[in-house]
């Protein structure tokens, strides 16, 4: 027998081993009140009952036998004490010999139940895919219609003195039910019983046919990736798909009746996803792209974010989605030096009732995380960890891979992922950083030094060689041409302080600075002249101009020395320096005019 949900867990100490057990003929069910609530996709039975030791041994724990119409499609059991509702007790499924085709889950009590007492258990029972629709398709315009089979009778390895079974319907409308008296139905409810002294396990049919437009959605395989940075930040990226499992559409589909008549009540237009209140920078999209027709809303306490897929899922119907957000890693990630322990929800709430058929968690750790070790509040199938890379790792980040099938609300609860993981190889990813663009630059240095040609040439290196004998000559140019205020300096101060010997030291050392620089423009134009080139030319008409206008510069030198000296009245001397500064003028201009041509 295939037991899709076999170990369903409510407390972190949950007994994983499967155990043997024996029937307590000492033990009564004093009273049963049942209530099976079957208004949405999913089946939820709520089960009060009363047990009483008529033994002389005390007793720790009782049996749960779930009904053979609903043991194949059980998610979730969970018993608490009625005197204490957040006294949630130990459940594990077990064995009785001679019942094999039976289901068992032993209910240990928080303290013996003696022999003459009694007490009051709470046990919580979720069933998916327990509705059957009925008929199996149906057009765009009808309803949906549902069937519910279950037992009329409280299953049980005891005897039961007196039971009462209350079953809350979608809605009124009612096809059939099983009308089994006492029996009474009002609006969407209906109550049978009670029932007295049933033997072990009674068996009676109990069938409902009721409307039911809720929305029939179920996840059939979800992807949970979480991605863990030592850095601050953890990545949570789900990969989602949906399939309307209610009754199947018949014919075709029709966007204007939709949207005119407001048709298809059974269709899921949209549903709520909740997210953690820390939660940011969400994103919804599918293969497409992003799906801009959703809504976000902040709470204190979470963050609604209302997703509309990109047409109306209609039974059948089945889409893919990814859903992404970021939260910081101090809510949920702690550490005593070099231990760190992640403590975070196995499945988030993706819709109100939701059923995950299979659902795959994925941790991502930071590269060099060791000795990793989970611990989950129920029993999943742990997978061989995989490798993860991306932007500067080396060996890869360690992954850690869960799964398990059939998911309710129930199991909206944490999982802790213990590891160690040395801070030092939080400076591994910068040093990589710095030593990449180190290489990087020591590789462009070395190549713009590096001649990769196979035989030299001549033409380019005399090119080269030409280019930097020009900048040398403009440089020169450019002192010498500093020379010239030198000179004007000299003169203007002779001419003030009529000081001979100061001029003339003055001159002697700007004669014996223009001297070195015009050699050094000799120099330059013997080079160039070897080249063969034709700026040894201009070079040389250069040289021609700038004698030119050395030679006025002596010029007003000597005028200047006559005024100083007698010789010439001033207005004598006013008129020959305006006739030499026009001269030196235009030469100025002839030479600047060439050096633009070098």
């Amino acid at each position: 027998m295939k037991w899709r949900a076999f170990y369903i867990l409510l407390l972190p100490y949950f007994a994983s081993v499967l155990c043997t057990s024996t029937i307590d003929k000492s033990l009564v069910v004093t009273q049963v009140e049942r209530k099976i609530d079957i208004a949405s996709h999913l089946v939820k039975t709520y089960t009060s009952i009363t047990i009483e030791n008529k033994g002389s041994a005390s007793v720790r724990s009782f049996l749960f036998v779930i009904d053979p119409t609903l043991q194949n499609k059980v998610s979730f059991i969970g018993a608490v004490t009625k005197d204490n509702k957040d006294d949630k007790l130990q459940v594990v499924p077990t064995t009785v010999t001679g019942h094999s085709d039976k289901q068992f889950w032993k209910v240990t009590l928080r303290s013996e139940l003696s022999a003459g007492k009694s007490v009051t258990v709470e046990v919580e029972a979720v069933f998916a895919h327990a509705l059957s629709a009925y008929p199996s398709q149906i057009t765009q315009a009808e309803k949906q219609y549902v069937v519910f089979e279950g037992n009329l009778y409280f299953y049980s390895p005891y005897e039961t003195a007196t039971q009462k079974t209350i079953v809350t319907t979608a809605s009124s409308t009612l096809e059939s039910y099983t009308k089994t008296k006492p029996v009474s139905a009002s609006d969407n409810v209906i109550t049978y019983g009670p029932y007295e002294n049933r033997p072990p396990f009674s068996e009676a049919q109990l069938r409902v046919h009721e409307e039911n437009n809720s929305p029939f959605l179920t996840v059939t395989s979800m992807e949970r990736i979480i991605e863990v940075s030592h850095w601050g930040n953890i990545a949570i990226e789900e990969h989602v798909d949906l399939r309307h499992s209610g009754a199947t559409l018949k014919g075709p589909f029709s966007r204007f009746d939709y949207q005119r008549s407001q048709d298809g009540v059974s269709s899921i237009k949209s549903f709520k996803t909740i997210l953690p209140a820390s939660a940011r920078d969400v994103y919804y999209r599918d293969e497409i792209g992003n799906i801009s027709t959703s809504h976000m809303r902040e709470l204190d306490d979470a963050v609604d974010v209302e997703l509309r897929p990109r047409f109306p899922l209609f039974g059948g119907w089945k889409t893919r989605y990814f859903l992404g957000y970021n939260v910081p890693s101090y809510e949920y990630l702690f550490n005593k030096g070099d231990s760190y322990a992640l403590k975070m929800r196995f499945v988030d709430h993706v819709y109100d009732d939701m059923v995950v058929d299979e659902a795959v968690v994925k941790v991502i750790l930071p590269e060099g995380s060791k000795n990793i070790e989970v611990r989950t509040p129920f029993k999943v199938k742990r997978e061989p960890d995989e490798l993860h890379f991306t932007y500067l790792d080396t060996t890869g980040r360690p992954v850690v891979v869960m799964r398990k099938e059939n998911l309710v609300e129930q199991h909206i609860q944490d999982f802790e992922l213990h590891y160690t993981f040395q801070r030092m190889l939080l400076l591994q990813e910068p040093l990589l950083v710095v030593g990449a663009f180190y290489l990087l630059f020591l590789v462009v240095i070395i190549y713009v030094r590096l001649d990769f040609s196979i035989t030299k040439d001549e033409a380019k290196e005399s090119r080269l060689r030409v280019a930097s004998l020009v900048e040398e000559v403009q440089s020169t140019q450019d002192r010498r041409s500093a020379l010239y205020q030198s000179y004007d300096d000299a003169i203007n101060r002779f001419k003030t302080t009529k000081d001979t010997a100061a001029f003339q030291a003055s001159r002697k050392k700007v004669d014996a600075d223009y001297k070195q620089l015009t050699t050094q423009v000799q120099n330059i134009y013997q080079q160039l002249k070897t080249e063969g080139t034709d700026i040894a030319e201009k070079v040389a008409e250069l040289q021609r101009l700038d004698g030119q206008y050395k030679d006025q510069i002596n010029l007003a030198i000597t005028l200047a020395e006559k005024l100083v000296a007698g010789k010439a009245s001033r207005q004598q001397y006013l008129d020959s320096e305006a006739g030499v500064n026009t001269k030196r003028e235009d030469i100025y201009q002839k030479m600047e005019a060439l050096r633009a041509t070098l």
